[in-house]
């Protein structure tokens, strides 16, 4: 493909390209570009909003360049300060290793096999000494790292920045040296550690990397950025039935970014939708199934996908029970404290718990129970149900 066409391709649905000039330059030169993109190992899961721009990396891959996924196995110890209005708690390594290790397999659910390179960049950063310390804080000043956004409310404010927080962007721009980045993407948040990237190559006499950034996949919330600390996400290993149900539970006007961002779908198919949906032609509940096939398509493939809303209108449309739940045993003891159940089922606090008997959002075997207690002879053997989309076989 030209690279008149390669931009084109890879230039839809970015949120900045920076310097875009620069871009076309890289892919007039003919050779594959080494993309980067780092993920820092905060949490166990891959969620779809990570695989906005695994996919952007996906499709540089495609086009024949190679993919640099850099896992921040030792900047997650130090905590990305993006977007915070206080210092980012610190993981341990142990919480650190054990995350990377649940990530690595389901980075590979998005990206190919072939044009891959997966770093960690404890390699570089894990050995680098006090000279090499100090050569890399020469690469900016503190008035540059006081025009961050967020580090400028802060200070305004009087809330404590760490010396350690200002280090972070300079340690991911370190990264991009170690690889000798052409082009780096994150989201729409990393922006100013991207441009910090340009900054630091510089300071290594490497040409600086083009900052290429995707917009943040809003959460099943409708309202926050997807993120598994607000549990407002979808993992990408999440099994096709949870995905479908899911995704059917978003707001309405959630549903374009969603068809562009989580399902990757055409621009022009994405407008027809929303002029569909703005002429009544297409009634929300239908383009929604649209979305959740699509989405369950992209991780599970299309015979999953159609298994997974057959087993959504089982239940929702007729009251049914999904053919595969979990079970649960029921603890030793009459009468069973149903809350306390809940809470060790379905691992919500006690309160949760209290709230959701209290509120008729608990069914045995279909009929709805308001007391907080149950003999043990009615509890064993029957389908505990809690909310829409939470089951349980209860066993002895």
């Amino acid at each position: 493909m030209s690279s008149a066409g390669q931009l084109d391709k890879i230039l839809r649905y970015t949120d900045q390209v920076i310097p875009e000039d620069d871009l076309k330059a890289k892919l007039d030169l003919g050779r594959p570009l080494r993309v980067k993109l780092g993920l820092d190992p905060t949490a166990p899961a891959v969620t779809l909003g990570w695989a906005v721009v695994l996919r952007k990396l996906r499709q540089f891959q495609e086009l024949g360049h190679t993919a640099v996924l850099i896992v921040g196995d030792f900047t997650a110890q130090v905590g990305d300060p993006s977007d915070r209005e206080s210092t980012r708690k610190r993981l341990s390594v142990d919480e650190v290793n054990s995350h990377t290790e649940s990530v690595l397999s389901q980075f590979r659910k998005v990206l190919l096999d072939d044009n891959l390179e997966i770093r960690r960049n404890s390699e570089w950063l894990a050995d680098l000494d006090m000279y090499g310390l100090l050569e890399l804080t020469s690469a900016a000043t503190v008035a540059q790292m006081l025009e961050r956004s967020d580090f400028a409310s802060r200070y305004q404010s009087g809330s404590p920045i760490s010396v350690m927080e200002f280090l972070y962007p300079l340690l991911q721009g370190y990264d991009s040296v170690a690889v000798e980045a052409d082009v780096e993407l994150g989201g729409s948040d990393q922006l100013w550690n991207l441009m910090m990237g340009r900054v630091v190559q510089e300071r290594y006499g490497q040409a600086a990397q083009v900052a290429l950034t995707m917009p943040l996949l809003v959460g099943t919330d409708g309202v926050h950025k997807m993120s598994q600390s607000l549990d407002n996400y979808i993992g990408v290993e999440d099994e096709p039935g949870a995905m479908f149900g899911k995704t059917m539970s978003i707001p309405d006007e959630a549903m374009p970014q969603w068809f562009r961002l989580a399902a990757d779908r055409g621009a022009a198919e994405v407008e027809s939708i929303e002029a569909f949906l703005e002429s009544g032609r297409l009634h929300p509940n239908e383009a929604k199934r649209i979305l959740a096939r699509h989405v369950v398509t992209l991780y599970w493939g299309e015979e999953e996908a159609a298994a997974a809303e057959t087993g959504f209108d089982q239940v929702f449309r007729h009251g049914g029970i999904p053919d595969e739940i979990q079970e649960a045993v029921v603890p030793p003891g009459d009468p069973v404290h149903l809350p306390s159940l809940i809470r060790d089922v379905f691992d919500v606090s006690g309160a949760e718990a209290r709230r959701l008997v209290d509120q008729g959002a608990v069914k045995l075997d279909g009929e709805p129970i308001v007391s907080q207690e149950a003999s043990r002879s009615d509890v064993v053997g029957k389908v505990l149900k809690v909310g829409k989309r939470r089951f349980a076989r209860l066993v002895d």
